[in-house]
C-alpha cells in the first residue's frame, strides 16, 4: 500500500481542517465515495451550514474536535440521529478495524463542538459500547437514519464499533 499525501492530489496542504490523504489500494467505489464526502464536508464548511445539513438523505453535522497530538481543530461530516438534547453518532469508520482519529481525539478531549446546519454548539462526548444496556436501542436509531449501513460496516470488522452521544452543555 502506498499512501500519498494530501498534496500530491491537487488539495491545499496548508489546510489544517482536515489532513487528507489518499490510499491507492482503494477501490472505485470507495475512491468516488471519499470523493464525495470531502466536496460534502467542504460545502458544510465553507457556507457555514447553509448547505451540507443532508447527505444523501440522512441528516449531518459538522463534530470539531481537537487534535490529541497537535491541539489543531479538527472537523468531521458525520451521520447522526437525536435521542432527546442528545447527538448519536457511530465510530464506525466504514468498517475498517481501525477506529477513525475523530473518535480517538474525543476520548482524549471529550469536550468537541457540534454544528447542526447554522447552530453550533458545546457539547460534551461519551461514549457507548455494546455493553451498554442502551447501546442497542441507541444503535437502531442512528442505523435506521443511515438506511442500515451501520449494520453492513459493523458486519465488515471484528472491531466492535462504538457509539459516542453529545451532550450540549
Amino acid at each position: 500500500m502506498r499512501v500519498v499525501p494530501a498534496g500530491g492530489l491537487g488539495v491545499d496542504p496548508s489546510d489544517r481542517l482536515r489532513p487528507w490523504t489518499y490510499i491507492e489500494t482503494m477501490g472505485f467505489m470507495a475512491r468516488a465515495e471519499s470523493g464525495f464526502m470531502r466536496l460534502h464536508e467542504a460545502l458544510y464548511i465553507r457556507t457555514d451550514g447553509r448547505v451540507g445539513r443532508r447527505m444523501i438523505g440522512v441528516p449531518t453535522l459538522l463534530l470539531r474536535t481537537t487534535g490529541r497530538r497537535s491541539g489543531l481543530p479538527r472537523i468531521v461530516a458525520l451521520v447522526y440521529a437525536e435521542d432527546g438534547d442528545r447527538y448519536i453518532l457511530v465510530a464506525s469508520n466504514h468498517g475498517w478495524d481501525k477506529p477513525p482519529a475523530w473518535f480517538v481525539n474525543l476520548q482524549a478531549q471529550p469536550g468537541v463542538n457540534v454544528q447542526v446546519g447554522r447552530v453550533h454548539m458545546d457539547g460534551v462526548a461519551s461514549v457507548v459500547t455494546p455493553d451498554d444496556p442502551d447501546y442497542s436501542r441507541l444503535w437502531g436509531l442512528v442505523n435506521a437514519v443511515n438506511h442500515d449501513r451501520y449494520d453492513a460496516y459493523q458486519s465488515k470488522t471484528i472491531r466492535p464499533i462504538p457509539l459516542v452521544v453529545v451532550r450540549p452543555s
